[in-house]
Formats: C-alpha cells, structure tokens, sequence
C-alpha cells in the first residue's frame, strides 16, 4: 500500500478553513443565540476566565482579548492545569466566574479536570467551545460548536481559526453594537481570498531563504496569534522558534537576532509605529523580517517581505483570524523543506490525555 504524500491531511485543511469559518458563524447565528444569551452575554458573571491547553490556550488569549476590548468587561485566559491545580492562584476566590473550556476534540484530560473541578462551587459555572458535539465536554457543559472545524491531522488549523471567529461572532451578539457583526461578516468574506494568496506566498517565502530561528511578535489580540503561530511551526517542523511581545523582545531576548533570523512582525493598526520600529532594529541587526498587516505602506518597505491580509478599516480584533492562514502555511512548508511529515508530528497525538 502507498504511503500518504506528506502533509496530504495538513494541506486540504488549511485551505479548507474560509467553509469552516462560515459554517462556524452560520450555526451560531442559526441555533446558538440562546448561548449567547446565558453566558458570553450574561452581566451577572464578574469575571470571564477561558482556558485551554496548547493552541486552544493560545486562542483563549485571543477570545479574551476580544471580550475585554468589545464588551468593556473583565476577562483573562488560563492554561487549564492552572485552575484544576492552582485555582486559588488563578482566579480571584469569592467572585462570580464564568468558565469557558476551548477544546477543539472537547477531549483533552485537562480542561476536562477544570471544568469539573468547579462544578461543585458555589459562584462558578462552566460552559465551552469545540468542534465535537458529542465530546465529554460537550456532555458537562453546554458547547458552541464549530462544525466543520473538525481534522484529522495532529495540528490544529482550520479548527483554530473556526473556533476563534465563533466565539469572536458570539461576543459581537453579546455587545449588540451592529458593526462589530458587520465585521465579521466581512471577515467570514474576505477569508477565501487570504488563504488562497497566502499559500502560494508562504511557499515562495519558504524557499527563498534559509532561516534557523523563527521569532514571531505580536501585541494585544495578537499575543496569542505569536504564540499559535511559533508552536505550529515548532510542531510541524521541529525548529527552534519563540514569541513574545513585540516590545518586550526589545528588552533582552533580541540578543539571539543573527541574519539567518526570521522575524515575523503580526503587526497591528493600533500601535502600528511603535511595532514598525522594532522590526526596522531587527533588521538593522541582520534578521529576515516579516511583516503580515492589513495593508503594506512607506514603513514597511524596509521588510523582506509583507504580506497583506486586507481589512484595515476593520478593528484588530476582528482582523485576527484573517493572519493565521500564512503562518500555517510557512509552518506547513519548513516542514516539507526539511522533509518532515506535518501530519504526524513526533511525540504528539491530537488529543492529549493524562
């Protein structure tokens, strides 16, 4: 029996992502409302705390974000080992909380752990979102569903970017402010075309230089993406790769910047100067850069590369999902290069139990 070509389960599904987003939006605003309703939009909660392990951590970053930005109410993200073993640390005793799991299998043993760890307590209750309607978690607590976010390859992809934009569209509802749904209905639009041109410009970028250390940055909404976007290409790819702030890394970490460096600036409208300059001082240190924005202009030029997702019009937050195409995409294709199969990933399996 022939062997599957490496990536053949990895490929289909970062292009598949833009059907997933839609499905994702269309089944909340079809039959989840009501979720909406009861907890992302419910005001008697005095603190929101999303969780999640790996990617779906990453992306909790980014939910919360989002809800603190466009409801103007307190939210934080947790890995979600830190409520099950060090709650007392992690959130604040006393408060009513509202527990989010994010899961894409809605299997993992940890946010499992979590959820049941306060569903005895008084002031907390447990909701969450993944891709498995029938899941344990699903069964615990009630779910947002992202139905066509479902994969089988190890890393997560269009999963992430579908439940992202989901829970994105639910805080939209919550906040009734018209133009944040109009946004992301025009995300859900634009996103076709994103995935479509990142992949052949992921491609080029890849073979065209020769890069042993990924540095990816990112502020506010983006922390999170930074974070996603190092440990796809780490899991895909096995290189040496870190994210962080795109200031902080101002502040001791650029002393590892040698040419033979990818820095990869998530570069938002928001602080878009100040992020322009760290990468301009990456660059003056001998580091590949570059940049993915809404739109290119005379500050990036300087960039070895940019590349634009569209959408400056739109907020931030709204954009986030519209830069994880590329990042998957340079992911994917290091590890071809290095002839590494992203579909099975060493020491990794899709659900992580313990």
């Amino acid at each position: 029996m022939q062997a599957q070509p490496f990536g053949a389960l990895t490929y289909p599904e970062i292009g598949a992502q833009a059907e997933a987003l839609a499905a994702a939006v269309s089944h909340l605003e079809a039959s989840q409302k009501d979720w909406v309703t009861r907890y992302i939009g419910n005001t008697a909660y005095d603190e929101v705390i999303f969780i999640g392990s790996g990617s779906s951590y990453y992306q909790a970053q980014t939910m919360a974000a989002t809800f603190r930005k466009w409801l103007g109410r307190s939210a934080t993200a947790q890995p979600s080992s830190e409520i099950f073993l060090f709650r007392d640390t992690a959130a604040v005793t006393g408060r009513k909380t509202l527990l989010v799991g994010v899961s894409r299998s809605g299997e993992s043993t940890e946010v499992i752990l979590a959820l049941e760890s306060v569903q005895h307590l008084d002031n907390w209750t447990t909701c969450g979102i993944t891709c498995y309607e029938d899941s344990k978690m699903a069964q615990i607590s009630e779910c947002l569903v992202s139905p066509l976010g479902k994969e089988k390859s190890t890393v997560m992809t269009k999963s992430l970017s579908s439940m992202t934009l989901q829970m994105q569209a639910a805080i939209a509802l919550a906040s009734g402010q018209e133009e944040l749904w109009t946004e992301i209905g025009q995300v859900t639009a634009a996103d076709a075309a994103v995935v479509k041109s990142a992949d052949g410009f992921a491609k080029s970028f890849v073979e065209d230089n020769e890069l042993n250390k990924f540095v990816y940055l990112g502020m506010g909404a983006y922390f999170g993406l930074a974070q996603e976007a190092c440990l796809k290409i780490k899991e895909m790819s096995y290189v040496w790769t870190e994210s962080f702030g795109t200031l902080e890394f101002r502040h001791g970490p650029k002393s590892i910047v040698e040419p033979g460096t990818l820095v990869c600036l998530l570069l938002s409208e928001s602080a878009r100067s100040y992020e322009v300059k760290v990468a301009e001082e990456m660059k003056a240190y001998g580091a590949t850069v570059l940049i993915v924005t809404a739109a290119k202009g005379e500050d990036t030029q300087f960039a070895d590369a940019v590349f634009e997702v569209g959408g400056a019009e739109l907020s931030d937050e709204a954009r986030s999902v519209l830069y994880l195409p590329v990042l998957q995409y340079i992911g994917f294709y290091t590890a071809l290069k290095n002839n590494v199969d992203p579909d099975h990933p060493r020491n990794l399996t899709q659900v992580v139990k313990i």
